[in-house]
């Protein structure tokens, strides 16, 4: 019997599906048996690859930590071992720059086995469609004009506060905006900080405090949150049966109406290069992988596909509302960040500067200005890359 050992994170999307993935597979090699560990989303975000590479033979990853990991060579480049028709149809079929995000320096480090951006929702019983804001300007107005207990939604604890930051930045400064050498230009930053200031006060109290899935769990049990403009989107909280609410899920809000510069997130499939059973683990990862198994196994198991296929897939729309026909142009223009050494150190220690300067915005105490705030930011993007010598 072979035993492998996968790392992902601990949500049902983050695991139920890699889980029904391993059962179907072992109908094909009964000899493997496949044991799936789970981390925390906060840990997913910063627990250091090549760690769980000496201990898992296969690992879920997040794209801004490519750079980091080919440089520590703990990862397998896929791209040396899968064929290229295989790495081509990944590429064809990929859900905006989701594969794209997991090159490197010419190698491909991970399959995006699951595709995320920023996106809006929306709790159908309380707000129509046809009211669903698709520019800022209607999105103040929607808070503004909302009755007694009822409120828009933002998860803004430090992680997602810049991860909200990030996208507002690309969809006003577009996609290059972020200066790899020196930060977040001034006028951008603060044009992006001044429309998260501006909304702050109408939002809901729990804001502040929370990550997406607290705010869906939230939104899909209680009637108080009627809209969220920017959150990493879960089908889950789309299919029927799985919370008390159904909530469904839309592009996000734009200047002209264009939902550009969604933060990208989503999860790679990566294969560590200290396992024992290379051949066999990359066998798995393109099975998971593969256009088939994405649209069925994935989608039936609540997971959130990579692979385009089931994003256009009618099934795998009906079994969520519509989810990735109605978030699929959000994908498309999504905001692909950093991916060099000094940007995951810079992006968790600019969320907490950027936390506690909204948490001083919203108790009305002493208040940095937005020009201060980015000029906070920049001289930690300037430390980070020092500190890890990326120039």
């Amino acid at each position: 019997m072979v035993k492998l050992k996968g790392m992902t994170w601990n949500h049902v999307r983050g695991y139920a599906p890699l889980v029904a993935a391993a059962q179907r597979f072992r109908q094909l090699h009964p000899e493997v048996e496949m044991e799936w560990d789970r981390r925390s989303l906060k840990d997913f975000g910063d627990y250091p690859v090549d760690l769980l590479a000496r201990e898992y033979d296969i690992i879920l990853i997040d794209h801004p930590h490519v750079g980091i990991c080919s440089e520590q060579g703990v990862l397998v480049p896929l791209d040396q071992h899968i064929p290229a028709a295989y790495l081509r149809d990944q590429a064809e079929n990929s859900v905006g720059p989701s594969h794209r995000s997991y090159e490197w320096g010419g190698r491909q480090w991970a399959l995006a086995v699951d595709a995320a951006a920023q996106v809006a929702s929306y709790r159908p019983d309380l707000l129509p469609a046809a009211d669903v804001p698709r520019t800022w300007q209607q999105l103040i107005e929607l808070a503004e004009s909302l009755p007694p207990g009822q409120k828009v939604g933002w998860p803004l604890c430090p992680t997602d506060a810049m991860c909200s930051f990030l996208t507002l930045c690309a969809g006003i400064g577009g996609g290059e905006f972020f200066d790899e050498a020196e930060g977040v230009p001034h006028p951008v930053g603060e044009a992006a900080l001044e429309r998260l200031l501006a909304l702050l006060p109408l939002l809901h109290e729990s804001s502040l405090g929370s990550n997406p899935i607290q705010m869906y769990d939230r939104m899909s049990t209680r009637d108080d949150i009627v809209y969220i403009p920017f959150a990493f989107g879960y089908t889950n909280y789309a299919r029927a049966g799985f919370s008390d609410k159904l909530i469904r899920f839309a592009d996000i809000p734009g200047d002209s109406g264009e939902p550009r510069g969604g933060l990208l997130g989503g999860v790679g499939m990566a294969v560590s290069a200290f396992s024992a059973h290379v051949p066999l683990v990359l066998e798995f990862a393109m099975y998971a992988a593969s256009g088939e198994t994405q649209r069925t196994v994935y989608v039936e198991s609540g997971g959130q596909p990579g692979h385009a296929a089931a994003w256009r897939d009618d099934a795998a729309n009906r079994s969520c509302s519509g989810f990735f026909r109605d978030t699929l142009r959000t994908l498309r223009l999504s905001y692909m960040r950093p991916r060099n050494r000094a940007f995951p150190a810079f992006q968790e220690q600019a969320g907490v500067l950027l936390h506690d300067a909204l948490k001083q915005h919203a108790a009305g105490g002493a208040k940095a200005k937005p020009a201060e705030i980015i000029a906070a930011m920049n001289k930690l993007y300037r430390e980070a890359c020092a500190s890890t010598g990326n120039h």
